[in-house]
């Protein structure tokens, strides 16, 4: 298998960021420009909000070559025409794939357009997009592919079956594509996937701490996606306290797992307050399942 060099940063590079309006999204794009990347491309649904981080960061670092897509990623039409657009503007070097929607609650008050949404944004979407930006991935300057997932995706919870599952098909999409391009000669490009438990973005307003398990503050957790996807590591788990439990549900008997989790751990309880973001004004309108708000 390649081995892919680790960057120091991605000066000279083009960046592209889905969700990028607020919360992880918005740090990601400062680091790009910190970095002082050659263009910083920003997407989300949110038009307004978009242009307001835009600006902010435009002033902060004098960084004129940040550009702006309003793109819902709900629909694959729209990321054909935006990639599209972004190919033809010069390429990309660095994919972030961090647009997503929460959606927690018991699986039968979903509504069909919610599973529909949540399964197209945060499973679907970084699927499209990446294989319409790998044909020039890695090719002429070094590419990196970073996919925020959750740990959601590694351990089952109540009221979380759809958000799970769609980070899980996330995940596995992300991993799966690392082992083949590791195997692809001629593509300096590498895969990361990253999985937080709760981020304090205000997406998991609500959601309980569990046992040793904080709610994490989101310029640390961006700032450790960011640094594990210029040192090309292949997957995170974020905090320690979820490798344990991959560990213990690994090697217990499930009814003593989900003892655990329930009793001790609290991660079966860790959802049963949630009320997420109060969603914003979205231009263009957007159905109540759907969204492009960071993890």
């Amino acid at each position: 298998m390649t081995r892919t060099q680790v960057l120091e940063s991605v000066h000279g590079l083009t960046v592209l960021i889905t969700g990028a309006a607020q919360g992880m999204g918005e740090l990601f794009a400062r680091r790009a420009c910190a970095d002082n990347a050659a263009r910083v491309v920003l997407w989300d649904l949110n038009a307004q909000l978009l242009e307001e981080t835009a600006g902010k960061l435009r002033a902060a670092f004098g960084h004129e070559s940040v550009e702006t897509q309003v793109v819902d990623l709900a629909d694959p039409a729209q990321i054909a025409e935006a990639a599209s657009q972004a190919l033809s503007a010069g390429g990309i070097d660095v994919l972030v794939n961090n647009a997503g929607v929460v959606t927690g609650k018991p699986f039968a008050q979903h509504s069909t357009g919610q599973i529909s949404s949540a399964m197209a944004v945060n499973a679907l979407a970084p699927m499209y997009l990446t294989h319409a930006l790998l044909p020039q991935l890695g090719l002429q300057r070094p590419g990196r592919i970073l996919t925020i997932a959750s740990a959601a995706a590694l351990v089952s919870n109540p009221n979380m079956s759809v958000y799970a599952a769609s980070k899980a098909a996330a995940a596995s999409f992300s991993d799966s594509l690392r082992l083949e391009l590791e195997r692809e000669p001629g593509r300096n490009l590498a895969v990361t996937t990253f999985c937080p438990t709760y981020v304090d973005t205000g997406m998991f307003a609500g959601a309980r701490r569990m046992l040793f398990t904080p709610l994490l503050e989101k310029q640390q957790v961006a700032d450790r996606a960011w640094d594990a996807m210029l040192r090309a590591t292949p997957m995170v788990l974020l905090p320690w306290t979820s490798k344990l439990g991959q560990a213990l549900r690994g090697v217990l008997p499930r009814a003593a797992w989900d003892l655990l989790a329930e009793k001790v751990l609290g991660i079966y309880h860790s959802m049963d307050d949630f009320s997420g973001r109060t969603p914003a004004v979205v231009q263009p309108a957007a159905d109540p399942g759907r969204g492009t708000a960071a993890d």
